[in-house]
């Protein structure tokens, strides 16, 4: 069983099973954890997450909510993102 991990910082907040073809938004909602949101299309950045281990999907082309340097420091964002296997997220954007 895979799962979905919430961090912030060291600090466990909460984790749920890997359901394919959920965003980590919606894995959140299920593990009781609140991400923000607003546009819900990957282009504001709202629900930037940083990735810790795992993968999560990027979308081709990028939004602009992102780009290639945010992405290599671990930014994902929560609303268009879908885990699979094991993920490991913290709740705060990569600084």
């Amino acid at each position: 069983m895979s799962l979905v991990r919430f961090l912030r910082g060291s600090k466990l907040l909460g984790q749920c099973k890997t359901i394919p073809g959920e965003t980590i938004v919606e894995h959140a909602i299920i593990a009781g954890i609140e991400i923000p949101t607003n546009c819900t299309s990957g282009n504001c950045g709202t629900c930037m997450i940083t990735l810790l281990s795992g993968k999560i999907s990027l979308p081709e082309p990028l939004t602009p909510g992102l780009d290639e340097e945010i992405i290599s420091e671990g930014a994902r964002l929560g609303c268009i993102g879908v885990p699979t296997g094991d993920v490991d997220v913290d709740l705060l954007p990569p600084i």
